[in-house]
């Protein structure tokens, strides 16, 4: 299980262990801006009682090219309509692949034959790495590339219950599931203290998510009460 932290790993850790599975959940310090992500999942991963939790460290910010790993302001707004369209300039290349080949490598390990991703392809950003044909292509090579993969019994499967989810609905289910959220951050500019910017991307999705539920949003935003 990839584990960031956020709302939609947070279901995903949730619908894992409703499927029956004991969950292995993998964090990355990878050099974000946000990095109270990880202690958001930490702590999740403590509530939600996964069997085991680790924490890899990769610096992405040798590479740069995103506005969550190098000197680059994150795009700001006041609605969701005045995001761009095509993919912004919060994506990190290649992220997701990077991610998902540690999880491989832990799950051949594990003996494992499931990895549970939380990517979504409704309410996101843009990210090439959340779409559909990406998660196929990767579960193709995977067992391909992999001696469980070749000679197991049982192919590897890339799970993505929030894939065609929108936001709200992901909302209700984790609500279902008895997710706090207020325990999960998305904001891709959180200030020191941890508090959400309100106005990012993933800020934005989050709220209308909420909205559109009709949950009320849990999230400590910046400068608010």
């Amino acid at each position: 299980m990839l584990l960031s932290g956020g709302l939609d790993s947070a279901t995903c850790v949730a619908e894992a262990q409703a499927a029956g599975f004991a969950v292995y959940a993998l964090s990355f310090r990878y050099g974000q801006r946000h990095s109270v992500e990880l202690d958001c999942a930490q702590a999740m991963a403590q509530s939600l009682k996964v069997a085991e939790h680790r924490i890899i460290d990769i610096d992405l910010r040798q590479f740069g090219g995103s506005a969550l790993t190098a000197d680059i302001d994150v795009p700001k707004h006041d609605d969701v309509g005045d995001m761009v369209e095509g993919i912004p300039i919060t994506y990190v290349p290649a992220r997701n692949t990077i991610f998902l080949s540690y999880a491989l490598a832990w799950a051949e390990v594990l003996e494992a034959q499931d990895i549970y991703i939380g990517v979504n392809a409704l309410d996101y950003s843009g990210y090439p790495d959340c779409r559909p044909a990406f998660i196929s292509a990767f579960q193709t090579m995977a067992n391909l590339a992999t001696q469980a993969g070749v000679e197991g019994e049982a192919p590897l499967t890339i799970h993505t219950p929030l894939l065609d989810m929108t936001k709200a609905q992901i909302i209700t289910r984790g609500t279902e599931l008895g997710i706090d959220y207020g325990g999960t951050i998305s904001c891709y500019d959180p200030d020191e203290n941890g508090a959400a910017c309100g106005h990012c991307d993933s800020c934005l999705l989050r709220k209308k998510g909420f909205a559109e539920a009709g949950i009320p949003d849990p999230t400590r935003y910046a400068g608010a009460p």
